[in-house]
Formats: structure tokens, C-alpha cells, sequence
């Protein structure tokens, strides 16, 4: 309601008056210091001219992940161009620059750039778009944005877990061939910055670097292609305590069977299957995380030579259950040949006799340890030339018959482990 004065005149109220936008003030001020509705932005820079040099330069914040499954890594970093438009020159009596934001950049030419091999890749906008334009008097302009990309990595896994990884982010012009944009690094490989707080679990970072190619496309022409490198050699602890160390105690674990008693079955007979069921959940676990490549890893050779000397050590057993079987059937037929002729006597022949037998089926005869092994001796006086019916004997020999049916174990006991340090020999100085 207006107010009336003492003369009777009206008043406006100030209160009604609205203010105007300032942002929209200094956007249209803005635009027409740096004269954006009298130039075409759809073309480049000097169009019909020289090509115009862009430079490049990139500040990486974080190398967030590393994917042997997926074949990417992830890297969040600020890309920042240079190049110069003199169609947005201005007056300026301090020569200083102006800063804006993500808004401006909608309506004057940028370069197109874009991640060759490229999964996925945001600009943050958080809290709003993290996007920087900032213009010089004389037209030079810096364009800043913080983006994320996931990228491919081709690896070889050749030598996992001992390899050595060079990944590659690639940038280029999608629409401008080198005829139109010259990208190149702004000051080489000093172009490249990278936060000394950057570091991966697995990975150590030994090298960042960038370079600078050509890419021809059949279709388009040759384009400039600006290339980020980055070294990564992995850690091996981890890998040493949750692979290695597990697969050589199973095959540690499979030589003991080898001071077992051969007659303990229950014993010797799990310990084998237990150690190569283990050995079968490591590989599994291991090639669980891994891709399905078609070449054969560092990593599995190690595995699957420990898996056949697990592997072994169960049919070492078998074989020497299946010669003392053998042996025990020889014995038995020669006891029967010696039962037959037990009874006879002639002379100049000494009676036979036995020394107090082991009832075993496995024939020891309770003799005393030689050499650490206990052997199973039989003195045996065989009549050679005997006429059964008669009883007449031509001539008597003695022969002594050795049978140790635990050789196999006792060369086992040294074969196995200097095979085994042998291979891990070979197989460190190969791939350390």
C-alpha cells in the first residue's frame, strides 16, 4: 500500500522493488566483454588456416584400481589445455585473466578430446561440475576439468605373479585430424605430475612417462595421439604367503609318508589323497581370481609341479604295496616247496630247520636293523638234483636270499625333496 506524505503525495514503498539476478548480470557482462555473440564457436580457431596447437598437460590424483580379470585400470586425474582464440581477446588495463566455470564452456569452442580405449570416464559434479575456463586479455586459454576414466590394459600374464605391467592412457581428438589440431604435451614429460601419495596394494609404481604418436584411421585421416605410461611391477608377498608357502608345505607334507610303515594303510593312504585334494583347492582358488587365458602362468607351472610330486608320492605308496605283495607271494610258494621236503632225511644232508618265524603274512623274520632299514632275511638249504622218489641227493648248495621291500622308500626319501629344491632352483632364477 503506497505511504502519503505530509503534502499529501505518494510514496512507493521500497520494499516491492525487486533486485536483479548479479549472476545473470555478470554472465551477460561476461559475454559481451569477450564478444561470444559476434564470432561462429561451431568452428575452430583460425578455420581454414594452420592447424591449431593445443597443449596438454595432466595432473594424476589417484590411480584407483588395477583388474587382471577385466584387463582396466582406473585413474582419476585433472586434464588441462592450452591453446589460444583470439576471438576472445578483451580490453583489460591490468592484464589480468578471467576465471569461469563449466557454464561458458557450453558456448565457445573447446577441443573435443576423448580416451582412446576408453570403458567408461566422468567429469565430477560434485559440488557442481568440476570444470575450469580461464581467459587471458591476449586470447590464451586454459581449460581444466577432474575426470575419472576406466581404461583398457592389455597385460601379459605370462610371468604372473612375478610380471611387470606398462599400461597406457590414450588421448585424442575425435573430430580434428592433424590437419586441424595439433595436440602435443606442453612441456614434455615434465607435462606429467603425479601425487607422491599414490600406491596400490598389489602393484609398486615404478615409472610414469608420457609420448606423443600418430594414429591413422582408413576412413578419417591421421591424428595426433598423446600417450600417458605407467610402469607397475607387483608385490610377491602376498602371493608368497597365500600361494606359495601353502604348496610347498603339501609337498613336504607328502614326504611323510615315506617314514611311514608301509603296513599302516589307514595312515599312509589319507596322507596322500588329503595333501593332493589340498593341492586341487589351491589351483582352484588361484585361477578363480585370474583370467582364462590361453597361456600357461608363472604361477601355474610352480602349482601343477607341485600337484605330480604330490601326485607321486601317492603312487610311490601303491608301488610299494604292489612289489610287497609280489615279494610275499614268492615267500609263500618257496615256504610250500620247503614244507615238502621238511621230512625227508639223507645223508650228508643236514636236517632242516626254521629259526622261530614271524607269523606275519609279510614274512619278517625279526632280524636285526642293517643300515637303518630292516631287512628280511632266509637262510635256505636247497637240495639241488634230488630224486623225490629215491631220496638220493646229487650235491646240497646254501643260498642266501635278500628282501627288502622298502628300497623304494628309502630312495624316495632323498629323490623327492633334491628334485624338488632342484625345480625351485631353476624355477626362482627363471622368473625372479
Amino acid at each position: 500500500m503506497p505511504l502519503t506524505g505530509q503534502s499529501g503525495r505518494k510514496i512507493a514503498s521500497p520494499i516491492f522493488k525487486m533486485s536483479p539476478d548479479i549472476t545473470k548480470a555478470w554472465t551477460a557482462k561476461s559475454q559481451q566483454v569477450l564478444k561470444i555473440h559476434d564470432h561462429d564457436f561451431t568452428m575452430r580457431p583460425g578455420f581454414g588456416g594452420p592447424a591449431v596447437p593445443v597443449g596438454v598437460d595432466v595432473q594424476v590424483e589417484s590411480l584407483d584400481a588395477i583388474s587382471e580379470v577385466e584387463m582396466d585400470f582406473t585413474m582419476t586425474l585433472y586434464l588441462r589445455h592450452y591453446w589460444k582464440d583470439e576471438r576472445l581477446s578483451f580490453r583489460s588495463n591490468n592484464n589480468q585473466s578471467m576465471t569461469f566455470d563449466g557454464r561458458l564452456v557450453k558456448k565457445i569452442w573447446v577441443p573435443d578430446m576423448f580416451f582412446v580405449h576408453s570403458k567408461k570416464s566422468f567429469t565430477h559434479d560434485t559440488t557442481t561440475d568440476n570444470v575450469m575456463l580461464r581467459v587471458y586479455p591476449d586470447g590464451k586459454v586454459l581449460y581444466s576439468l577432474r575426470v575419472t576414466v576406466t581404461a583398457m590394459c592389455s597385460m601379459d600374464l605370462s610371468r604372473f605373479p612375478l610380471d611387470t605391467q606398462t599400461c597406457s592412457l590414450e588421448i585424442e581428438s575425435y573430430a580434428y585430424t592433424d590437419d586441424d589440431l595439433m595436440l602435443y604435451w606442453k612441456e614434455g614429460n615434465r607435462s606429467l605430475v603425479t601425487d607422491e601419495r599414490i600406491s596400490l596394494s598389489q602393484f609398486l609404481i615404478q615409472e610414469f612417462h608420457t609420448t606423443t604418436r600418430l594414429a591413422f584411421y582408413s576412413s578419417t585421416g591421421w591424428y595426433n595421439r598423446l600417450y600417458i605410461n605407467f610402469t607397475l611391477r607387483r608385490h610377491i608377498f602376498f602371493f608368497l604367503l597365500q600361494t606359495y608357502f601353502p604348496a610347498t608345505l603339501m609337498v613336504m607334507l607328502s614326504w611323510v609318508s615315506f617314514w611311514i610303515d608301509r603296513r599302516a594303510v589307514p595312515a599312509r593312504v589319507p596322507l596322500g589323497i588329503t595333501t593332493v585334494l589340498t593341492m586341487s583347492t589351491i589351483i582352484t582358488g588361484v585361477n578363480a581370481s585370474m583370467p582364462r587365458v590361453s597361456y600357461i602362468k608363472a604361477v601355474d607351472i610352480y602349482l601343477w609341479v607341485s600337484f605330480v610330486f604330490v601326485f607321486l608320492s601317492v603312487i610311490e605308496y601303491a608301488a610299494v604295496n604292489y612289489l610287497s605283495t609280489l615279494q610275499e607271494r614268492k615267500e609263500r610258494k618257496l615256504r610250500e616247496r620247503l614244507m615238502c621236503t621238511c621230512g625227508m632225511t639223507h645223508p650228508g644232508m643236514m636236517p632242516l630247520t626254521y629259526s622261530e618265524m614271524d607269523v606275519n603274512t609279510t614274512g619278517n623274520y625279526g632280524l636285526p636293523v642293517e643300515n637303518g632299514i630292516k631287512g628280511e632275511r632266509m637262510m635256505v638249504q636247497m637240495a639241488t638234483g634230488t630224486d623225490l622218489v629215491t631220496g638220493h641227493v646229487d650235491s646240497s648248495a646254501y643260498s642266501h636270499v635278500w628282501i627288502d621291500t622298502h628300497v623304494i622308500d628309502k630312495y624316495s626319501r632323498v629323490l623327492f625333496p633334491g628334485s624338488y629344491i632342484l625345480f625351485n632352483i631353476i624355477y626362482w632364477s627363471i622368473y625372479s
